[in-house]
């Protein structure tokens, strides 16, 4: 009957172990399946302070610099983005959103190459006055932010 009881408990460690090791394992695959899926948002003054490494793919928001906004040959645009604490020139091919514009709110996902990020996709307010939460949060901080309900001076 000890024998019994020792197969029993060493099939269980067995099991268990084996339990263990797949769950790592599935955690492991699942973690670099999504690496790529993950786009952490950054602010101008973010990237100034410390660049994201090469190649990797995240959101940068902020408003359109006034006077940066250069349409080029075909569909290329070039801007710079701001949070009042630093600027980020950026190149688009593609159609921009309809209510893109200067001195208005926008993420961008793409990589930064030589300083400039290279935006695969531009999003833009949908509405006279929204603003993304990031961006909103980024100019607080920087103590640029106007609420769209605040008097203009």
């Amino acid at each position: 009957m000890a024998g019994l009881k020792n197969l029993k408990k060493k099939r269980r460690i067995q099991i268990f172990a084996v339990a263990a090791v797949a769950l790592a394992l599935s955690t492991a695959m699942i973690g670099y399946a999504m690496r790529d899926g993950i786009n952490l948002f950054r602010s101008p003054t973010q990237v100034a302070e410390e660049p994201p490494r090469e190649g990797e793919i995240f959101r940068l928001g902020g408003l359109v610099e006034d006077g940066s906004l250069v349409r080029g040959a075909g569909t290329e645009v070039r801007f710079s983005v701001t949070d009042g604490g630093a600027t980020v020139p950026v190149r688009f091919t593609g159609v921009l959103p309809d209510l893109f514009g200067e001195n208005q709110g926008m993420i961008g996902t793409g990589t930064l190459v030589e300083g400039v990020f290279v935006a695969s996709e531009i999003l833009a307010k949908h509405d006279e006055t929204y603003m993304p939460k990031e961006v909103m949060d980024a100019l607080k901080e920087q103590g640029v932010y106007k609420s769209p309900d605040a008097p203009e001076s």
